[in-house]
């Protein structure tokens, strides 16, 4: 039986059993990771809010054409203004490769619902004001073929802005952290996720390393064939730490949604 509770911040959290959180909710970032190289995961951006008169980092994203970018629906289901940034790795310096591109428009799923985290549903396409210039630091995301699914134990990279442990120092350079790909039905056996989990879905992790705060919304990068594809959009962890043992981070499924960014991107 799962039991939900929303809370009006600028993420939900939710209580289930066995309680899902969403990621920005919990204590640390990319837990276990380590500082990426440079500009090293070219579509990674900043996703940031407008407080008074200055912008917050509060999720990640990809950058899937010059003009779009994908996140998590939950990051973006309350009414403020949005920015992105592209090209950074340092969110305390400016290294002279960011781009600041404003949102123009914001297009959540029409099935996402914060009410009830464990549907699925949790991505977003956010419209930029002008489009980006590609160079060496600001590249597009390659995306999955449609309904592809990964073996179980396909290597993985979650990527984002964060602590290296749980509590620990906040740095502002982007983290990194190899999470290794949970099939299906070992994320969904009783003594792991269960029946949270849906086949939309897909996990990585589960044992040191794990996302956490400030990675909603960004990407798993997955190996294929020596190239790197981002095959999720990090949703949510468990509510008793994000490196909770059998409990892996859980990411929106990338490829069970290809039709749908389609369809808006060419709308």
């Amino acid at each position: 039986m799962l039991r939900f509770l929303v809370l009006t911040t600028l993420a939900a959290l939710v209580l289930a059993e066995p309680q899902p959180r969403y990621i920005e909710q919990i204590f640390g970032r990319v837990v276990g990771g380590e500082v990426a190289k440079p500009n090293s995961w070219p579509w990674q951006i900043s996703l940031q809010y407008k407080s008074g008169s200055s912008y917050y980092h509060t999720c990640g994203g990809t950058l899937i054409e010059r003009g779009w970018v994908m996140t998590a629906a939950h990051c973006v289901d309350s009414n403020r203004i949005w920015r992105v940034i592209l090209g950074d790795h340092d969110l305390k310096v400016n290294g002279g490769t960011e781009q600041i591109k404003e949102v123009s428009n914001v297009y959540i799923h029409p099935k996402w619902d914060s009410y009830r985290v464990s549907n699925g549903f949790d991505v977003a396409l956010l419209r930029l004001s002008t489009p980006a210039t590609l160079n060496s630091y600001v590249q597009l995301g390659s995306l999955p073929n449609p309904n592809e699914i990964l073996p179980n134990n396909n290597p993985c990279y979650i990527t984002g802005w964060g602590r290296t442990s749980t509590g620990g120092p906040l740095p502002s350079q982007l983290m990194q952290a190899y999470l290794p790909l949970v099939d299906h039905k070992t994320c969904s056996s009783p003594d792991w996720w269960g029946s949270t989990v849906k086949t939309t879905m897909v996990c990585g992790g589960g044992g040191a390393e794990a996302g956490c705060n400030g990675d909603s919304g960004g990407p798993l990068n997955c190996l294929v064939n020596g190239k790197y594809y981002v095959h999720g959009i990090a949703s949510f962890v468990s509510g008793m730490g994000c490196n909770t043992p059998k409990k892996p981070t859980v990411f929106t499924r990338v490829s069970a949604y290809i039709d749908w960014l389609d369809m808006i991107m060419s709308s």
